[in-house]
């Protein structure tokens, strides 16, 4: 039985909306975009530390993993850019592919670009299983970071437009939890691929990423797309049709005019990226970039990358280090949970503060086991102390899965006008892709040099960001998405300096 919401407009009217089982269905099949780009960020770590897939694509890293050379720099054993250049090489195509989504999200819609999605993640997925050389392996990354490009453009704003708004961050977030999911999955599949004999193991880890990316094809041809889209797009009678079907009610004139609004607003406007730079539009501009530079700079995708070659650096056997990731990649998804619970009873803002003061505190606290008991040549690490790394790598793992991960997609989502939204969230992919693929690029490298510096590193960009978002990032709980301006932006005691009540046309 679906059960009864209702979002709060100006004036105090309300607008009535059921969660609906067609909503809950359709942001299900959504997110499978997440599982996706999570399933691509965790198989990535694992099979790079698989000596078959080492051996036969990057042989110079192999030669000195085997070699007694190895064992003289416990940082240094996987510096290699063409290695790096595996795993960046889909974060640089993403960040290309998120301009043209960003075109195709506005005219074609958000399921159309899902469905382009799906596709170029099934071509990239064949490519890398059947890859026999470092071309074809490479061809494969970047289609599937094409693919990253149009899901990640289109799904969260889909999520936000689609869900009521006592429940969109909730529902928001199960883009971020599928991330995890897929994170998680990748490990699992590392796990049980690197037991298999014969060296076509990492074979396997590659092609199971067809399994998501056809779930989110499939799911792209079968949700119908959102009213605001639809809407924008000129198609008044289906949006109206498709709203009154996702809410469970034929009562949704108000929420229906309030969108034909926005759409009116947005279609007079001709440059969308340039309306970005709008005076009014500063606030989400500003705090959506930020958000995604800091998110990348907590440190977590290093972690979530190289994760067995973190562990197997810190002197954990092949095996264990697989089996480390696992844990971590469990604790994830678990901690997502929390966020999927919480972003909508304790709001953005508290869950951000305490994140920060936890993830700082960890890396302190692996900063400084490391740096007493991990030196460039020895291996001092006690049992005890790297099961201590393990807890601070979840715990950081954890207070990020709750916080930065799901909320760096969510609030950008939902706080961009109609007429800016998908130039934002373009705007938004493409600076997270920029700063995914300079730490996907360079963290080996900066492991090599800054050894356990590297998480001092990443803590003291942690305090940085703790400190903006308690002055800069406001608390969007509970308001309609078509109503940020109005009720967050306006009243906010810095932002409102910036709001004016005409829309330019642009």
């Amino acid at each position: 039985m679906p059960a009864a919401a209702f979002a709060v407009a100006p004036g105090g009217v309300e607008f009535e909306a059921k969660i609906t089982p067609v909503v809950i269905i359709s942001c299900i099949l959504a997110a499978t975009g997440g599982l996706m780009f999570g399933y691509d960020i965790g198989v990535s770590g694992g099979v790079t530390s698989m000596p078959s897939f080492l051996r036969e694509f990057f042989p110079a890293v192999y030669e000195r993993i085997q070699s007694h050379e190895a064992e003289e720099s416990n940082y240094c054993k996987y510096d290699n850019e063409s290695l790096q250049l595996f795993t960046s090489s889909l974060y640089l195509a993403a960040l290309t592919a998120t301009f043209f989504a960003s075109y195709t999200t506005r005219v074609l819609g958000r399921k159309h670009t899902m469905l382009i999605a799906g596709i170029f993640f099934i071509v990239g997925t064949v490519l890398n299983a059947t890859a026999v050389s470092l071309l074809m392996l490479i061809l494969g990354r970047i289609s599937l970071g094409c693919g990253v490009g149009f899901a990640n453009q289109a799904v969260p704003l889909f999520l936000s437009e689609i869900a009521p708004t006592r429940i969109r961050g909730a529902l928001n977030i199960l883009f971020q939890f599928d991330v995890t999911v897929g994170i998680l999955s990748a490990n699992l599949v590392n796990y049980g691929t690197s037991k298999i004999e014969g060296g076509w193991g990492w074979r396997v880890s590659l092609g199971l990423a067809g399994v998501p990316a056809l779930l989110l094809t499939l799911g792209a041809i079968l949700v119908d797309d959102t009213p605001n889209s639809l809407i924008e797009r000129g198609h008044l009678e289906k949006g109206k049709s498709v709203l009154k079907k996702i809410r469970g009610t034929n009562n949704v004139e108000l929420e229906y005019m309030e969108i034909v609004e926005a759409s009116r607003i947005a279609q007079a406007v001709k440059h969308p990226f340039k309306s970005l730079l709008k005076r009014q539009n500063r606030p989400p501009f500003v705090i959506a970039v930020m958000l995604q530079i800091f998110q990348q700079f907590t440190g977590i995708n290093a972690i979530m990358f190289y994760a067995p070659v973190l562990f197997s650096t810190l002197g954990f056997g092949s095996d264990a280090s697989l089996y480390s990731s696992v844990i971590t990649g469990a604790v994830n998804v678990l901690s997502t949970l929390v966020s999927i619970y919480s972003v909508d009873k304790l709001g953005r803002r508290v869950l951000l503060i305490e994140a920060g003061v936890q993830m700082f505190i960890s890396q302190m606290i692996i900063a400084v086991v490391l740096g007493l008991k991990l030196d460039d040549n020895t291996n001092n690490m006690s049992r005890g102390m790297a099961i201590v790394v393990v807890l601070m790598v979840c715990t950081f793992v954890s207070s990020f899965a709750w916080s930065w991960g799901p909320l760096g997609w969510l609030i950008p989502s939902e706080t961009f006008p109609l007429e800016a939204r998908s130039a934002g969230q373009s705007v938004t992919v493409c600076v997270n892709m920029v700063f995914t693929f300079v730490i996907a690029q360079s963290f080996l490298s900066m492991l090599c040099h800054m050894k356990f510096g590297i998480f001092l590193f990443f803590s003291g960009w942690v305090f940085v960001m703790s400190v903006f978002v308690v002055f800069l990032v406001p608390e969007t709980k509970g308001v309609p998405i078509e109503e940020m301006t109005e009720r967050v932006w306006k009243r906010h005691w810095f932002w409102k300096r910036f709001m004016n009540d005409v829309y330019e046309k642009v």
